[in-house]
């Protein structure tokens, strides 16, 4: 919907929290950090944080929709939630708050992220490169955002989920690895939105095929995340994000 803004996007989710049925209560924890993130990003628009922050809300606004779009697709039971999603949907409610949170944000960054790139950068802007390096600038000052809310949601999920002994023992190197996370999350999300601009140039079919890729990579990403154990430490081995491939 044109002229929709950051203003929208938090009434938007307003709407799923108040229509969130009780047994959602794990899901109930991503949209309520995200919405909380969405603010702190409104913010920093209205902060002039960013070289373009027009184009940043509209990317913003992009980006909350294919997450809004996934969850609505698993509120009304229809089989054609993304990969990612679906497993992150359907973990486990019993996982702490913490994973149910990193589920959200893999999903959403490894699969959702590339593809919102690539709705508000055009093949011609693609093709400027004084543009597409302002472009990610503004995709690396994201990065300043979200890392300044790590403490505070770390609060936020310890009043839903108390750590354990063995938690808060690692919650400073919890909260360093968040951190780098993000970081390197979005270094592999310009790398991934570069092969899939590439195949656009190619072809529907051919964005299609590459975009399939991203899925089944981004999947296997939650997977691991459900796997026992201590996620970060775990992630901190196996590396962050997902990386698609040169093309076949």
């Amino acid at each position: 919907m044109p002229g929709r803004d950051i203003g929208d996007v938090v009434a938007a989710m307003d709407a799923r929290l108040v229509r969130m049925p009780p047994e959602r209560a794990a899901q109930r924890l991503f949209l309520e950090t995200y919405r909380r993130t969405t603010l702190a990003v409104g913010k920093a628009v209205d902060d002039a944080q960013f070289e373009d922050p027009e184009w940043v809300e509209r990317w913003d606004v992009v980006f909350a929709d294919l997450y809004l779009a996934a969850l609505d697709l698993d509120l009304e039971g229809s089989p054609d939630v993304p990969r990612p999603w679906r497993l992150a949907f359907d973990a486990p409610a019993g996982l702490p708050a913490l994973r149910h949170v990193l589920l959200g944000i893999n999903a959403h960054i490894n699969y959702d992220l590339p593809q919102a790139l690539l709705a508000v950068i055009s093949d011609d802007e693609f093709a400027d490169p004084v543009l597409v390096a302002r472009r990610s600038r503004d995709h690396e000052r994201i990065d300043g955002v979200l890392s300044g809310r790590v403490a505070a949601e770390d609060s936020e999920l310890g009043t839903v989920s108390p750590p354990s002994f063995a938690d808060r023992l690692l919650q400073p190197l919890n909260r360093l690895s968040s951190k780098r996370f993000l970081r390197e999350a979005r270094q592999k999300v310009w790398h991934n939105t570069m092969e899939l601009q590439a195949s656009r140039l190619v072809g529907e079919d051919a964005y299609r095929a590459r975009l399939g890729e991203l899925e089944v990579l981004s999947a296997a990403r939650i997977a691991d995340l459900l796997a026992p154990g201590q996620v970060l430490l775990r992630l901190a081995v196996a590396g962050f994000g997902v990386t698609l491939p040169p093309p076949r």
